[in-house]
């Protein structure tokens, strides 16, 4: 094996390890609410406290890679994942469980920026195109492994051993990194951003926590309106700091630019629809159909089928019909996708779920790759780095928000929907908190819960369905004003035979 081969495996290894962990518990989620107790809140931030962690510090990890070498990192971070993951089997309450994902989203963070970097950094010009290609198929269809994978474990095994799982694929990365990465570094790193780092992981932190739990306190309560102002405040600031410093953490001026704001804004909200999806999506294939872990990811395979050819012949369909076309028409496909899926039922045919799961993949392979090509075509070569980050951070807080937003919305329709008049109290209160709990009653508590889940669930898609198509006629906007302006200019360039 030649040292660049060598080394992209042991990158690929460590950005597997990172970007399966954000999906693979959703498979596992029943059998955690089970063994734990965990409420249907608690879950939210079980899966959300590792993502958001991650998208948080995603662009502060990738600075210290830069400034204390990319394998010293890579290495720091496969070690504290190694270390978190296998406490992670050893907990047995939601609280434990929500602290240790926390710390493994601050691995995750270190881990992801350095395997990208050191591909650009080590590689020659010959094999580097090659290995960012390798890298970025990877980290879109890691997440889709992920599910695989806990879906076999939980066939055998119990829900610890995901942790388990993790902690060896990572102590297997961490070896190959050591046998085969190069050290590299930044010829020259600016001042750290610590205002930045510290507003940026402040306003998405209050946010997120305000959305997951609203559903307990009330949307409408003074506490939740006022933690999701002090969010958007927090980020405002967040934004005017970065104006202002000399060497920002996030450059918020690149959003100037509609290629790399319309391509940004593409790539967040396919990830929001996507991650919040599929968190919702396994809930609902195990409490109300009933399915195993192993049959719920099985069954989340047309999504590949449609991602995975949808984004191979996006390249050939901009040439036809541009990027604009080609991101409105796979948006568009998302969007309807998610609108059949909020008529679902308890027991609609599986044939009717795989269809729409094929149509809403062939949706994101079709918007990802004209996306992913507006933000990094709107940045000059030098600035390449830059790009790769954003859209990393695009994927990550966009799946993030996705999975905060949509459990929320599914939590509260689930609470409201579920009327258990009559019920004992102790009953009635443990199934308001959990449908896993409520799931493990008797008839007819058993179907009320179910029913009330898929009223919840239809809320949630249709809410899905309606924000992707706002995105895409931004989206299509933005990218019309941008031909518009091209065009314009063009005109004026060109000498006019009266």
């Amino acid at each position: 094996m030649n040292r660049s081969r060598g080394t992209l495996v042991a990158v690929c290894v460590g950005l597997a390890t990172v970007v399966s962990a954000v999906s693979s518990l959703m498979v596992a989620l029943p059998d955690v609410a089970r063994h734990t107790g965990a409420s249907q809140t608690q879950l939210s931030w079980i899966v959300d406290g590792y993502a958001l962690t991650f998208a948080a510090l995603l662009l502060p990890g990738g600075y210290l890679g830069d400034r204390l070498g990319r394998r010293r990192v890579l290495l720091g971070g496969l070690g504290l994942i190694v270390l978190a993951a296998a406490a992670g089997a050893l907990v047995t309450d939601p609280a434990s469980l929500i602290a240790i994902r926390v710390l493994m989203g601050v691995a995750a963070a270190l881990i992801m920026p350095a395997t990208l970097s050191t591909i650009t950094a080590t590689f020659p010009p010959a094999e580097r195109v090659r290995g960012v290609a390798i890298w970025a198929g990877l980290a879109g269809g890691s997440a889709v492994l992920g599910l695989f994978a806990s879906g076999l474990l939980l066939h055998w095994f119990s829900w610890e051993s995901i942790f388990w799982f993790t902690a060896a694929v990572a102590l297997f990365a961490l070896t190959l990194t050591l046998r085969l990465v190069p050290e590299s570094r930044a010829a020259a790193v600016g001042r750290f951003d610590v205002g930045g780092a510290v507003l940026s992981v402040a306003g998405l932190g209050v946010l997120v926590y305000s959305i997951i739990e609203a559903p307990i306190e009330g949307w409408g309560s003074a506490r939740t309106v006022l933690g999701l102002i002090a969010g958007v405040v927090v980020l405002l600031a967040f934004a005017g700091w970065e104006l202002r410093h000399s060497t920002p953490l996030l450059d918020v001026r690149l959003f100037g630019r509609r290629g790399f704001s319309a391509g940004m804004l593409t790539v967040s909200s396919l990830f929001f629809v996507f991650f919040g999806f599929i968190f919702v999506f396994m809930q609902y294939l195990q409490f109300v159909r009933g399915w195993s872990a192993l049959t719920s990811a099985c069954a989340a395979a047309p999504v590949a089928l449609g991602l995975l050819p949808g984004a191979r012949v996006a390249p050939h369909l901009v040439g036809k019909v541009g990027v604009r076309a080609l991101c409105l028409a796979g948006m568009t496909l998302v969007a309807a996708a998610m609108g059949g899926m909020a008529m679902l039922g308890t027991d609609t045919a599986y044939w009717v779920i795989a269809v729409l799961l094929w149509v809403g993949g062939t949706g994101m392979g079709w918007a990802m790759t004209p996306a992913t090509a507006s933000i990094t075509d709107s940045l000059p070569a030098e600035e390449q780095g830059v790009a790769s980050a954003m859209n990393d951070v695009a994927r990550e807080v966009g799946g993030a928000l996705g999975i905060a937003v949509l459990g929320s919305v599914l939590s509260n329709g689930y609470r409201s929907a579920l009327d258990l008049n009559g019920a004992p109290a102790p009953v009635a209160a443990a199934a308001r908190e959990s449908v896993a709990a409520a799931t493990g009653f008797p008839e007819p508590i058993r179907s009320m819960a179910r029913g009330a889940f898929v009223d919840g669930l239809g809320d949630t898609l249709a809410l899905a369905s309606a924000l992707m198509i706002v995105c895409a006629v931004v989206v299509a906007c933005v990218i019309g004003a941008r031909r518009r302006k091209a065009a314009a200019r063009h005109t004026r360039l060109v000498p006019v035979d009266h």
